[in-house]
């Protein structure tokens, strides 16, 4: 565990755990102010879905992840994990396994809308948990095959649900429109987060949220 961005404003409120190896995430807190250290929790690359929904398998690995660091804490603490995917048609997507694989998701959405969900779970040591989920429905314009070629070759795909960042993408003059919380999609639903997260770290430990 290591110590990341800004050291907390008052000692006597919980620590804020990011159990997370994503520089997106990390950049997102620290954009919104908020203090954190971050551990990686565990590495979920090897599982799959099998028959189960995206709703709840975004809660579920998000809470694994925090509860593979949670579990470990002994002092007063909020670990926070999260997980994103896209679900169009077929099997989940999540981070594209090689470029080929990142290829094959991007050539999917084109000319369609899919949706990406994030999970988040804030979890304390002995147990209290929190879930949440947001959604966002995602529309992909036509594009050309020669901006796919060189954002393969830029290995900017690596590391991201369905191959992309949406305000990168964006950005860059992709068309792509996005109906919802474009945060949800880049990783962390920010207009929901930082309010649960006020709820969590104001002095003791009392959340008033319990498991959604």
């Amino acid at each position: 565990m290591y110590t990341y961005a800004m050291p907390r404003p008052d000692a006597d409120q919980p620590r804020l755990i990011l159990a997370s190896r994503s520089p997106r995430r990390r950049a997102m807190l620290d954009d919104a102010g908020i203090a954190f250290e971050v551990a990686e929790g565990v590495d979920d690359g090897g599982l799959l879905p099998g028959s189960v929904d995206a709703e709840h398998w975004v809660a579920a690995l998000a809470f694994l992840k925090a509860w593979s660091v949670a579990r470990d804490l002994e002092e007063s603490a909020v670990v926070l994990g999260a997980d994103t995917v896209c679900a169009a048609d077929g099997p989940l997507l999540g981070k594209p396994a090689d470029a080929a694989d990142a290829r094959a998701m991007l050539g999917s959405f084109i000319g369609g809308t899919h949706q990406v969900l994030t999970g988040v779970a804030l979890v304390t040591p002995d147990g209290r948990r929190e879930l949440i989920v947001d959604a966002a429905d995602v529309t992909w314009g036509q594009l050309d095959e020669t901006a796919i070629d060189r954002y393969i070759d830029s290995g900017d795909w690596q590391d991201k649900a369905g191959a992309y960042n949406l305000a990168e993408r964006q950005a860059d003059g992709w068309p792509i429109e996005c109906a919802g919380d474009p945060t949800t999609v880049m990783g962390l639903p920010m207009q929901r987060l930082p309010a649960r997260l006020d709820a969590w770290l104001a002095g003791p430990l009392d959340p008033t949220g319990s498991v959604a």
